[in-house]
């Protein structure tokens, strides 16, 4: 579920992708804590391509896992939290996690305690992983270069990819904000937007690839 755009709070956006509104039309030069976290992520992080790191890449659909059906504001003020709780989102610290792991994440009260999404984060650790035992595969980032030739622009393509290879609570919206934000996707900002020349300065994936 969406949270819903307003002028009176245009940062209620459950993701930056909302599709009436731009994410950098509503970034807003306030002291509020929504606003800045929100300038800081369209600024510095939003559609920047993620290189040579599978726990970061992770990191990033550990969050947009969590953002469903909430703001896409309440988790960035919860970022922090998260890397912790998530033990710096190591790939391979978190596929390791116990009963003892879950039942701390479930009372921690600094991210979103919700058993489906912290079991997805567990599973989806141990896929990755997967990737990372297999010498045709080698990492989740080789896996997605190699998934974004064959699905291209497609996210429905990519939707299936996901779900084939076993990850779980990656719908359509999710694995979008997750290829947007990471760079294999185009359209994080628009080609106005400052950021838009910084980031494809950087090559990313869609860029590299002609993928739109």
């Amino acid at each position: 579920a969406k949270t819903k755009v307003t002028a009176a709070n245009p940062l209620q956006a459950a993701t930056p992708a909302a599709k009436a509104y731009s994410y950098c039309d509503y970034i807003r030069d306030d002291d509020t804590p929504g606003a800045i976290a929100n300038k800081v992520y369209h600024d510095t992080a939003y559609g920047f391509p993620i290189r040579g790191s599978d726990d970061e890449l992770f990191g990033r659909l550990v969050l947009e896992i969590n953002q469903a059906g909430l703001s896409w504001t309440t988790i960035l003020l919860k970022q922090e939290n998260f890397r912790a709780a998530y033990s710096n989102f190591s790939v391979s610290a978190v596929a390791a996690y116990k009963e003892a792991d879950v039942n701390r994440l479930l009372n921690d009260a600094g991210i979103i305690r919700n058993r489906m999404k912290i079991d997805a984060a567990i599973h989806n650790a141990n896929v990755v992983r997967e990737m990372q035992r297999d010498p045709t595969v080698g990492s989740f980032e080789v896996w997605l270069n190699g998934k974004g030739k064959a699905c291209g622009g497609a996210k429905d393509a990519w939707v299936k990819a996901f779900k084939a290879q076993g990850f779980r609570f990656v719908g359509g919206e999710i694995v979008n904000e997750f290829l947007l934000s990471s760079g294999y996707l185009k359209g994080a900002h628009k080609v106005s937007c400052p950021v838009f020349a910084q980031i494809e300065k950087l090559k990313p994936y869609w860029a590299n690839e002609n993928i739109s």
